[in-house]
């Protein structure tokens, strides 16, 4: 892997994908950056070797000719309630949407794919917002990219309350169960967004390959 890094970014507007890129933008060892999205990323003083551009997630000639040259892909890209959308619309943005852009990645020569996806997915999962995200995973480790890294928090724990009344109760609720969460229960803890974040930009810089799912305690070890 080269000292510099380069990256092109689907879903940087999002919670998790706003804290990952301002934590990435920080790092010396990062030479460009491309975001790809509806809308730009609200900057101050946006850094010169940022890149945005704004497309159609739904249609991958949108972007296809902007990937070029990047060794590695960020996908944050994700419905952020999904029970306030039909299981159609859930589908083409957390699964189809991303897998066109890991093929676009794939076929452009990116080594190394980030996903952010959840804990307890599975494509044999009765839910299906778990099975969905379960075939995902499925086919993106057909692509066979050099490294292939799926982030599987439980719930992410954000300061503001974003989606309603239950997303606030969750908030509250959440962070007292790390008291019986335990041993092989730990991977349920609730996570911090800007240490998912954090975690998802360090791991661009570790030099590894395959194929890995990262859960709680990893997502601490990249702190």
């Amino acid at each position: 892997m080269q000292d510099k890094q380069t990256v092109v970014f689907m879903g940087a507007t999002g919670a998790v994908g706003s804290a990952a890129l301002n934590h990435l933008l920080n790092r010396q060892q990062l030479a460009r950056i491309l975001t790809l999205g509806r809308r730009k990323v609200e900057l101050e003083e946006p850094p010169a070797h940022l890149q945005q551009a704004l497309i159609d997630i739904h249609d991958p000639a949108s972007y296809a000719d902007y990937i070029k040259n990047y060794q590695t892909a960020i996908c944050t890209l994700g419905v952020g309630e999904p029970s306030k959308v039909s299981k159609a619309d859930f589908i083409a943005i957390d699964k189809t949407a991303v897998l066109n852009f890991a093929k676009i990645c794939k076929a452009n020569g990116v080594k190394q794919f980030h996903l952010l996806s959840s804990i307890g997915v599975s494509n044999r999962s009765p839910n299906y917002y778990l099975r969905t995200k379960g075939e995902l995973n499925d086919e993106l480790v057909e692509l066979q990219f050099e490294r292939l890294s799926i982030f599987q928090p439980s719930m992410i724990l954000t300061p503001q309350n974003r989606y309603g009344f239950t997303q606030g109760l969750m908030l509250k609720l959440w962070p007292k169960l790390d008291l019986i969460l335990h041993n092989g229960l730990r991977k349920y803890r609730g996570i911090k967004v800007e240490m998912l974040g954090r975690s998802m930009a360090n791991s661009i810089f570790i030099e590894k390959e395959g194929v890995e799912f990262l859960q709680y305690d990893d997502v601490l070890n990249l702190q």
